[in-house]
């Protein structure tokens, strides 16, 4: 079900918190919808499984090389790409700087 509604400018913001505070009481889900009359979605809804780990597998995979290639590039063993990809070692603070340095991209997507 959509509901559409005209109201005064002025008054949107009390309108809106009013019907958004009820809507759930019965049961329903608020979206927001952009200017452009697109839903508005989180990263967290969009990728739900996402980690560290999988972004990782990820880069090197659209990168085309190996674990040991990766390894050799980072300075550390194939086994521990290996867990740091499966989710046995977390990615330090360190280790997402150099990743990040290495493939030229944000490190914050490794932590």
């Amino acid at each position: 079900m959509e509901i559409n509604l005209s109201i005064p400018a002025a008054k949107a913001r009390v309108i809106l918190d009013a019907i958004s505070g009820m809507l759930p009481m019965a049961g329903l889900k608020v979206r927001r919808i952009n200017s452009e009359g697109e839903e508005v979605v989180s990263a967290s809804e969009v990728f739900a499984d996402a980690s560290p780990a999988k972004a990782l597998r990820g880069l090197r995979v659209k990168e085309d090389i190996t674990q040991v290639e990766l390894a050799e590039k980072l300075g550390i063993s194939q086994n521990m790409v290996s867990d740091m990809e499966s989710g046995k070692r977390n990615i330090s603070l360190k280790m997402a700087k150099r990743i990040g340095e290495t493939f030229n991209i944000p490190y914050k997507v490794f932590l």
